[in-house]
This record gives structure tokens, C-alpha cells and sequence, in this order.
């Protein structure tokens, strides 16, 4: 994929210097999505520690940040275990004395329909993405509480943990834990300033390329051509880039009083997903017996059942 936009940092849509003197870690940052936030967070002035699993992809990103004089230092672990949290926060310390923000990001897919999925398939995606979120989220509170100054979270969710996705039972798991953990998170870490939020990213990427329906529009993007607006509005898809503005809006001042939201950004479209609420409600004196579940549903709350999987939107062979 040509990403050559990604290296220039001061092309990249982010406020230059907004985020200087700031440390920031983007785990699984060698490629797609993580990459785009390191390369914004240098874009912006942050030092990045670069975390991935390929080392050599880490420091491919290191060196690209570097050539275009921004701040960059290589982690390379897998996402997952608390000790591996608190090595790359004690690398960001050791570098540049502090750490600022935290983006978890790394994860892994294993999608299989559930008759066919294992569970080593399920504990590996929700050990990434559920439990590494959670470990990297831990780690750096540790750290901001002793700094004393705050400090930013952002952990990363997926449509599919707010719709469900066919064949991703492990995946819409753990993203949908992630959501809920920002939630919990964002109350527990109020009162030292910290706030907690997950992004919902959409974007075309080497992972997007093996829907057949999005196909062509990642070959758009590789070739640096427009895409339509179908892909970039009612499909909120575009680069990897497209969503990167998200990440250091989130971690600017200017996002100081923001926390607890799952915010969404692909292309032209950005979204603030609802928290769940209460849809219907039903009261019975003396309790519910079955027959009487049964008599409510039918008369009222059946209108406020809710579909699984997410909104259907104008195909991509039609435009």
C-alpha cells in the first residue's frame, strides 16, 4: 500500500506543536490504523513509542517519523500481559521522563463462525484486544497518578462491538468489553484528571481488502484516487489517515472535558454512539409470571426490540 502521505507529518489534518513536550504510546503501530496515530501524535509534536509485535515494521515507523523530524522510539511485545504494559510505560519513562497518552490499539483476528471457531482462536483475540486494553489502560493510570497531572486513555472499539459481526463472536466480544471498560474506566479515573475514551475507527486497509464488496475502493486508496462519496460518507470509509484526527483532537486541550464517549470517524463521517439505555419498560404489581411476560410483549414492549448487525447501507457495486 502507498502510504508515502503518512510520512510527511505536517501534511497529516493535526495541529503541529500542539502536543510538544507530551510522550505518547500507540500499541500495534507498526501498520494500518495504529500507524496513522503514530504518525499523527509525531505530527503533532508528541514523542511516540512505537509498539508492535514485527520488529521490523516498528522500526520502519521509527525511522519514517525520524526522516520527517518528528520523535519516534520501537517497543516490540505482544499486547497482553500486564508486565508487557508496564515495560512499555517504564520505556516511555526511560525516554523522555513522563508518559501523556495512551493508545491501545493492538489486536489480532481469528474470525470463524462459532462451530468452527476454537478456543485458543478466542482467548488470543480477547487477550489482545479485551485484556490488553485493559492492562495498558492500567499501567498508564499508574503512571498519571503518580505524575499527578492527568494524563490521556484512548482504547479502540469496532463497529462490530457495537453491532455485532457475522463470524467474529471473539472480536465483537472483546470490542464490545472495550466499550464497556471506557465506560467504567472514564468514572474511576475522573478525579485524577484522566480521561477515557474509545474510538470506533473505520477505514480501508489490508484488512478491509478481503471484503470482496470493498475490494476496488482499497485499490482506490492505494492508487491515491478519490473515492466516492458512498465510500466516504454512508460508509464513513477512507484512509487510514482520515480517522488519525480523532486521536490527537482526544488528547489536546481542547478535549480536556471529554471522556467516557465512543466516538466514530471514517472518511467524511463522524459519529457519537449512544450509550445503551432503557427502551421499554413494563411494571406488574406482584411480580411476572410467564403468561404475563408473554401478554406484555405482545401488547408493548415487542416495538422496542432491537436488530443485530449493523445498518444496511447502499452496496458498493452500485456506484
Amino acid at each position: 500500500m502507498d502510504d508515502s502521505a503518512h510520512f510527511h507529518l505536517r501534511a497529516s489534518r493535526v495541529e503541529a506543536d500542539s502536543l510538544t513536550g507530551r510522550t505518547a504510546v500507540v500499541t500495534g503501530a507498526g501498520r494500518g490504523l495504529g500507524r496513522a496515530y503514530a504518525f499523527a501524535l509525531a505530527a503533532a509534536g508528541a514523542h511516540v513509542i512505537v509498539n508492535d509485535v514485527d520488529e521490523a515494521a516498528a522500526h520502519r515507523v521509527v525511522d519514517d517519523i525520524r526522516e520527517a523530524r518528528g520523535q519516534a522510539t520501537a517497543h516490540i511485545a505482544a499486547i497482553g500481559p500486564l508486565a508487557t504494559a508496564e515495560q512499555l510505560v517504564q520505556t516511555a519513562v526511560e525516554h523522555t521522563g513522563r508518559l501523556d497518552i495512551m493508545v491501545a490499539n493492538a489486536g489480532v483476528l481469528r474470525d470463524r463462525v462459532v462451530w468452527k471457531m476454537t478456543e485458543e482462536d478466542f482467548d488470543l483475540v480477547v487477550s489482545t484486544h479485551l485484556k490488553g486494553a485493559w492492562t495498558c489502560a492500567k499501567a498508564a493510570a499508574e503512571q498519571f497518578r503518580e505524575q499527578g497531572d492527568g494524563g490521556r486513555v484512548i482504547l479502540v472499539g469496532s463497529p462490530a462491538g457495537q453491532y455485532g459481526s457475522f463470524g467474529q463472536s471473539n472480536y465483537s466480544s472483546a470490542k464490545a468489553g472495550v466499550v464497556g471498560l471506557t465506560r467504567t474506566l472514564s468514572l474511576e479515573l475522573a478525579r485524577f484528571n484522566i480521561t477515557v475514551n474509545a474510538i470506533i475507527p473505520t477505514a480501508l486497509t489490508e484488512m478491509t481488502a478481503t471484503i470482496p464488496a470493498y475490494s476496488g475502493w482499497v485499490k482506490d486508496v492505494e492508487a491515491g484516487r478519490d473515492l466516492p462519496p458512498l465510500a466516504r460518507r454512508e460508509h464513513g470509509l477512507g484512509s487510514t489517515m482520515d480517522v488519525a484526527p480523532l486521536v490527537t483532537w482526544l488528547t489536546s486541550d481542547d478535549a480536556a472535558g471529554v471522556s467516557g464517549q465512543a466516538l466514530g470517524l471514517g472518511g467524511d463521517r463522524i459519529i457519537v454512539y449512544a450509550h445503551p439505555r432503557e427502551e421499554a419498560i413494563a411494571d406488574r404489581d406482584g411480580g411476572w409470571s410467564q403468561q404475563d411476560i408473554s401478554d406484555a410483549w405482545h401488547r408493548d414492549l415487542s416495538r422496542a426490540m432491537q436488530p443485530a448487525g449493523p445498518p444496511v447501507k447502499p452496496s458498493p457495486e452500485n456506484w
